[in-house]
């Protein structure tokens, strides 16, 4: 259709580089300073105290100089160099400072951090120095054991050479501790890191069966971890499932510091308001291999994280990411710990009780967060119950909730916090659980660290050895708190008890938890075999699948898309290009109001029998002919074209199993334009260069004119059939035929001037509204314009027109003729530079796009998106993880019989030990485990 019928409306729309020179010093002939002058300094020295000059000077450059010739030397230098004087005044203003805060609890720490300090500022300084040390280490090397030192020298070359200062094996003093003695067991030792008692101030007094049996409960705590992990990726059965640690208690109660003392890291968020309002799900894995303590979130993709205060940023803006009229969330952040001194623990962090909501809370936020606790304080899992020591425990709202769902305190921890605030003898009374007995009884904490009141910043890697010290100084100094009082106390004794607590409440789980896996796995090989006929399927063989039938769809589309089907294409857009010069030049023009028409000297009517030599029609022809060739064909057609492979990749990909993957269809069509993208400008030029002559004259032959002359009789038809349904459309839009037709001769009488019309006006004219007249004047147009290609059809296949000769009146077949000219040269790039680059290049792009977005994760992402197959992954990926489970029960159990063995070797061979776990004289009758064997129940 041409551009005036559209614009008519009947139809719908369509490094600088710095040169750095060396500055010379312009009295090069002397020294400047430094160690020049030094140098000059020890020779004048050297020559006072008659030392053999020329038998030094004539010394080989590369042998090794005698640390003792040199030290008179070596002295004078460090003279010289500020970075000596430096050191040694803040050493001093360092020792000073010691001295006076020496009989504090956090001595040691400061003592630490000053060192730290002295050590960062004459860093800077002492480089210079470096140099003159690496020459006179071998030296120093060899007369070290001849020579003894000034004690600030000594310490000096310690300090910056490390280990370099003799103490290499750690057996001098101020030398790292001696290598423990190798111990019996699975981990070898490992559970005194993790305890505590490594970086903490309490001393390793367990006998070596104690720290195997020690050692041993770790490892299995450890396997049992990963067991419950692994049933928590299962899911969909609360049969199957190890217990945690809840951690709860009101907010002000110490919850938070009970927890980072565990971790030996301040992680938690902090703040005056309510901070808490997710589950955080924390995993605590003790691992000897690692050299600095790190974080994971796994549900976030973020891996180690050193920096826990970016932990703790992490945590507060999960939290504050639950809206305030929300509450709280029971969506869980999980988090993991890695080091070398945790226990191997599963600990879920809750939200504080309140007993009144703020005036900015929501009223049921008392509610909404004691239905989220006990959510997770239900069996099978542990409660570790913070109660601070100044509130009465009768007010405890942690006991209170733990008794609703463990009334007989079976799986109860009781922490009492701030020991400190209350007088000894209460506190000995809250710990002897007379009043609130739990049978797993209570420990009692100071975990808040001491305050620095240094120069310097604490050390928050090593809290737990503060709180630790801290712990110690306050329970040494009251009787109340004996050895003989029975009671439980400090954060190591709460580590052990947790872990010890935790082995026992797993393995008296194990059992009937491994009867239901063994049901469960049974249900899923079931239904595997009844759906799916055991069919292996994964991720990668889907996605592999669904490549190669695309690809093979892709390929049948290549095979029937080619020249052809492009030049048909082009062609039809230029067809309407000839519509629309031959509506400019030849045609009625849209009518825009009821003026009378105005008068046209050469009508479209009178070409027939028009002056063969008319400059009129010779110009009118010439007009059209020069603005369809330079129209811009080249963009035209690669335009036409590129959407045309674009529509068909993506009815490719709706027919393909990526329909139902978002994500892989957007790569899918990302690939298509991005390949037809880059041959887009460099087809479009190739084009418009070989369409060069065309712009100035265009030579048709008879043959061509043949083909113009048919073809353009179909594309006229289809033009008046447009009109006659834009009509149609017209009439149903005012009502009918009749009242169309009324408005249409009154239109016609106004541009005949039979009736006078002074003017349309907003609300119309001659008795009809202004949007009736102007569907009158669209009608009156679309007539005209059928009339003139009725006219023209029939001139076209008069006998005029099957002369070449005759082209100028026959300007529908002319212009035809041109249009199929310019498609067909068209065509020989675009088949050339777009379509076989295309076909090359496509696959390719497709499976690299798409190996990038199966990276971390994608693949899985990837599958899921579809639910057959995700049923299907489902259920082979629970099968799997129910058979991994049940093998790493069987490994627990096979070293569960080896310690039976060794037990009872020990027993015959060596007399047999109870084991209580060294938690205290009070409970190890109730928390002694027996046998391993007793434990498991196997």
């Amino acid at each position: 259709m041409s551009a005036q019928l559209r614009a008519a409306g009947a139809l719908g729309p369509v490094a600088r580089r710095v040169t750095l020179r060396a500055i010379r010093p312009y009295h090069s002939q002397l020294p400047t300073g430094g160690l020049q002058r030094t140098e000059h300094a020890s020779r004048a020295l050297r020559r006072s105290m008659r030392f053999p000059a020329n038998s030094y000077h004539n010394a080989v450059i590369v042998r090794n100089a005698s640390f003792i010739r040199l030290l008179p030397k070596l002295a004078l230098k460090f003279a010289r160099i500020p970075a000596l004087f430096g050191t040694v005044m803040i050493g001093g203003v360092a020792w000073i400072q010691y001295q006076a805060i020496q009989v504090s609890n956090s001595a040691q720490e400061v003592f630490g951090n000053v060192k730290n300090t002295v050590t960062t500022t004459a860093s800077g300084l002492w480089g210079s120095a470096v140099d003159i040390a690496e020459q006179t280490k071998r030296g120093w090397d060899n007369t070290k054991e001849e020579l003894e030192l000034p004690e600030w020298l000594g310490n000096l070359f310690k300090s910056e050479g490390g280990q370099e200062g003799g103490n290499n094996n750690g057996s001098g003093p101020g030398g790292p501790e001696p290598p423990k003695k190798a111990r019996m067991g699975a981990a070898v030792g490992a559970s005194a890191a993790a305890y505590g008692y490594d970086d903490a101030a309490e001393e390793d007094d367990r006998t070596p069966e104690e720290i195997s049996k020690d050692d041993q409960m770790m490892y299995m705590t450890k396997m049992m971890i990963e067991i419950r992990n692994l049933l928590q990726k299962v899911g969909q059965s609360s049969t199957v499932t190890l217990p945690s640690i809840v951690v709860i208690g009101s907010q002000s109660s110490g919850k938070s510091s009970v927890l980072e003392a565990i971790v030996g890291h301040e992680f938690l968020p902090k703040g005056n308001n309510m901070i808490t309002r997710r589950p955080i799900e924390l995993t605590l894995v003790n691992d000897p291999k690692v050299s600095a303590d790190y974080a994971e979130f796994p549900d976030l993709g973020l891996h180690r994280i050193t920096d826990f205060s970016l932990v703790q940023k992490n945590l507060t803006e999960l939290n504050q990411s639950v809206p305030e009229h929300q509450c709280v969330s029971d969506d869980p952040i999980r988090l993991t710990i890695h080091s070398p001194r945790v226990p191997d623990l599963s600990l879920i962090d809750l939200p504080g009780y309140i007993q009144v909501a703020g005036e900015n809370q929501p009223r049921e936020l008392k509610r909404k967060i004691s239905e989220l606790c006990d959510k997770y304080i239900r069996g099978p899992n542990i409660i570790l119950a913070i109660s601070a020591a100044d509130v009465d425990l009768a007010n405890s709202t942690a006991l209170q909730a733990s008794r609703r769902v463990d009334p007989r305190g079976e799986r109860t921890i009781g922490v009492i916090t701030k020991m400190d605030l209350v007088d000894p003898e209460k506190g000995a009374a809250i710990l002897s659980d007379k009043q609130y007995p739990l049978r797993l009884g209570y420990v009692g904490v100071i975990s808040r660290a001491p305050q620095q009141t240094g120069l310097f910043k604490r050390d928050t890697g090593a809290l737990l050895r503060q709180i630790s010290k801290n712990e110690k100084s306050y329970f040494s100094t009251h009787p109340e708190f004996g050895p003989d009082s029975g009671v439980n106390l400090g954060t190591v004794t709460l580590r052990k008890k947790l872990m010890h607590v935790l082995e026992q409440q797993m393995s008296s789980k194990l059992q009937d938890t491994t009867a239901a896996i063994q049901r469960e796995l049974e249900e899923t090989s079931y239904q595997f075999k009844v759906q799916y006929n055991e069919e292996p399927m994964t991720a990668e063989a889907y996605l592999a699948a669904s490549l190669d039938d695309f690809k093979h769809a892709f390929k049948r589309f290549a095979s029937s898309f080619g020249r052809p089907q492009m030049q048909q294409l082009l062609k039809e857009a230029l067809d309407q290009r000839v519509l629309d010069q031959l509506a400019a030049k030849y045609w009625n023009k849209p009518i825009e109001d009821l003026s009378p028409a105005p008068f046209e000297p050469e009508n479209i009517a009178d070409l027939p029998k028009a002056d063969p030599n008319s400059q009129f029609w010779h110009m009118q022809l010439d007009t059209a002919t020069s603005a369809l060739t330079r129209l811009g064909v080249g963009r035209l057609a690669a335009t036409v074209v590129a959407n045309a492979i674009q529509a068909n990749v993506d009815k490719l990909v709706n027919k393909s199993t990526f329909a139902k993957h978002p994500s892989a269809r957007q790569v899918i069509n990302e690939a298509a334009a991005t390949v037809l993208a880059d041959r887009s400008y460099t087809t479009s030029d190739g084009i418009e260069f070989s369409l060069k002559p065309y712009k100035y004259e265009v030579d048709i032959q008879p043959q061509e004119w043949s083909q113009g002359r048919d073809h353009v009789a179909g594309v006229l038809k289809m033009e008046l059939d447009q009109c006659q349904r834009a009509m149609g459309n017209l009439e149903n839009s005012v009502g009918g035929k009749r009242k169309l037709k009324e408005v249409m001769n009154f239109v016609d009488k106004a541009r005949k001037c039979e009736i006078v019309v002074e003017g349309e006006t907003r609300n119309g004219a001659g008795g009809f509204s202004a949007a009736l007249l102007q569907k009158g004047r669209e009608a009156v147009f679309l007539r005209d314009r059928a009339d003139i290609i009725n006219m023209r059809i029939m001139a076209v296949k008069s006998r005029q027109c099957k002369s070449l000769e005759n082209k100028y009146y026959c300007p529908e077949v002319f212009l035809d003729a041109v249009a199929t000219k310019l498609t067909q040269t068209s065509v020989l790039f675009l088949n050339v530079e777009m379509l076989n680059d295309f076909y090359a290049r496509f696959p390719r792009e497709v499976e690299s796009k798409l190996g990038e977005q199966m990276l971390g994760g994608g693949l899985e992402r990837f599958a899921s998106e579809d639910p057959r197959i995700r049923r299907h992954l489902d259920l082979i990926r629970r099968k799997e993880l129910l058979e991994l489970v049940l093998s790493k029960i069987e490994g627990l159990r096979r070293f569960n019989r080896s310690d039976d063995d060794v037990d009872s070797h020990n027993y015959h061979g060596h007399g047999h030990r109870a084991y209580n776990g060294n938690l205290g004289k009070k409970n190890s009758s109730r928390e002694g485990s027996g046998s391993s064997r007793g434990r498991f129940g196997f």
